[in-house]
């Protein structure tokens, strides 16, 4: 059965125009990187290393790595073209040392092999989107000003916009998408209002629906569309598929003893990772009740800490969009034998 991505890709082709990617070249104001001294920390970044930011966005992260062992090496990987040109301007002072690839972090393995890199040393994974994204016109991302409902990470991605997902999926699969991957309370109620209203084509009018359905904010922390709208991105992106597809990666890219950093800053993708993480370091993972072990499974990782790593509230104070982060790391282990 098709997914109501798929669907909407095949009902309405090349309806969005397509993005310019030109940058900016005299707006040097930067996205702040999340939990900095915590990724070094975890990743144990340290000369003559190579180091993978699967997704450096505008090089905060990287620039942190490059600035502090001058020895070391940066593959930064990205979907968003426009944020990889921003990262290449901003560190094009460290030459070759910092090397630009764009793709997705499930195409991890295959962009490093094509710059000759065989292993890594360390692999970073912040995920989520970035105050640029969600701040900047163009992406579709923000209920605070109106623009087309796009959500797409790369523009040229040949893959369905949030306007078509929104106007041309069932209501059923509209509740699924909104409560799967936004844990929407009212995902049918939602749904509903929309079929009802379509077509709808701009982020106003999407967050004016939902906010209507929702009815007053009293109380509320956050804006009643932002559940919606982060499903709705989940759902352009395929995020939970790639994001299961680049942990795989990495796993196979990292060289033994090397790190492995993910940030996560919602309960679907931090429940992912914790579950590979778990698995990969578990000696069995045969059903519950089996007599004996019959998978032969040798685990390829070793837990830094089993207790999430959070950041400070000095940061959360500084950079309020870090309250959600959380932090997981875990080491290659070599040949499923255990480091000590």
């Amino acid at each position: 059965m098709a997914t109501p991505v798929a669907k909407a890709k095949a009902d309405q082709r090349g309806g969005a125009p397509v993005l310019s990617l030109s940058v900016g070249m005299t707006d040097e104001i930067f996205h702040q990187p999340v939990m900095k001294r915590e990724v070094l920390e975890h990743l144990q970044v340290r000369d003559e290393g190579l180091w993978v930011d699967a997704t450096v966005g505008e090089g905060g992260h990287a620039l942190a790595v490059l600035e502090a062992f001058p020895g070391s090496r940066v593959l930064g990987i990205d979907r968003d073209p426009r944020g990889l040109s921003r990262a290449a301007r901003r560190l094009q002072s460290f030459g070759q040392r910092f090397i630009p690839a764009q793709g997705s972090y499930s195409q991890m393995v295959e962009l490093a092999q094509s710059q000759g890199i065989t292993q890594a040393d360390g692999i970073l994974m912040d995920l989520g989107i970035s105050s640029r994204q969600v701040d900047s016109p163009g992406y579709g991302l923000s209920f605070q000003r109106d623009e087309p409902l796009d959500m797409r990470f790369d523009p040229t991605d040949d893959t369905a916009t949030a306007a078509q997902i929104v106007n041309t999926s069932s209501e059923e699969e509209l509740r699924g998408i909104l409560f799967q991957f936004g844990e929407e309370p009212n995902a049918r109620a939602i749904a509903r209002a929309i079929v009802q209203d379509r077509p709808i084509n701009t982020t106003r009018e999407l967050a004016g629906l939902v906010a209507r359905v929702a009815g007053p904010s009293r109380g509320r922390r956050i804006h009643p569309a932002t559940r919606t709208f982060q499903a709705l991105r989940v759902a352009v992106n395929d995020e939970l598929a790639h994001l299961e597809s680049g942990l795989k990666a990495a796993i196979s890219l990292l060289a033994p003893g090397g790190r492995l950093v993910v940030i996560s800053y919602h309960s679907l993708e931090d429940r992912l990772v914790k579950t590979t993480l778990a698995r990969e370091a578990t000696q069995c993972v045969c059903p519950p009740g089996l007599p004996v072990c019959v998978c032969q499974h040798l685990p390829t990782l070793r837990l830094v800490s089993r207790r999430v790593v959070r950041p400070t509230d000095e940061e959360v104070r500084d950079n309020p969009r870090s309250r959600s982060a959380r932090l997981r790391a875990a080491q290659r282990l070599d040949a499923g034998k255990e480091l000590k």
